[in-house]
This record gives C-alpha cells, sequence and structure tokens, in this order.
C-alpha cells in the first residue's frame, strides 16, 4: 500500500478553493505533521481569508484531509518560504 503526506496550498474562487501547490512532504507521517505545524494561520475557519493549506495524507490514490489552517496572504507567504527549507533539507541534507 503506498502511504504519503502532502501539503496543498488553496485559493478561494468563485466556484469554491482550488488547489494551486501540492508538495510532497515525505512517508512518515510524525515527520510530516512537524513540518505542518511550522505553517502560518489558523484552524478556524474565516471567510475574509481567501488562502488555505491543508495536511493530507494519501493512501493508494485516496486522499485523507488531516488538518487545514486559514490564512492571510503574509501568512501564506511564510509557508511557502518554511515548505521549500523544509524540503530543501528532506531531500538535499537527509535529515
Amino acid at each position: 500500500m503506498e502511504r504519503g503526506f502532502y501539503i496543498t496550498l488553496n485559493i478561494k474562487t468563485g466556484s469554491g478553493f482550488e488547489k494551486y501547490g501540492k508538495f510532497f512532504v515525505g512517508e512518515d507521517e510524525d515527520t510530516s505533521l512537524a513540518i505542518f505545524r511550522k505553517m502560518k494561520g489558523t484552524e478556524d475557519a474565516d471567510d475574509k481569508n481567501f488562502l488555505q493549506v491543508d495536511f493530507v495524507e494519501m493512501k493508494e490514490t485516496l486522499p485523507l484531509n488531516i488538518k487545514m489552517l486559514s490564512c492571510t496572504l503574509d501568512e501564506m507567504t511564510e509557508n511557502f518560504r518554511t515548505i521549500t527549507k523544509e524540503i530543501f533539507k528532506r531531500f538535499n541534507l537527509k535529515m
């Protein structure tokens, strides 16, 4: 059974949230969740925030949303920096 964890970036449109980014953060749940916990945002859904970050587990081809954060543009900018740094460390420094 294939299993992996992803962080997805979503933006609210007239027809709902659309995914515009998907990052593989690993196969280990604890390590992947530790990366997600570094994300900025609020767990409270807010209609004013048009940006969202999801922590998703993929089993075979089925996605399971585990956690979600609503973000401001500044928080999403910081989240993108964090994801980029963590993915770089994971794949280049083998931590």
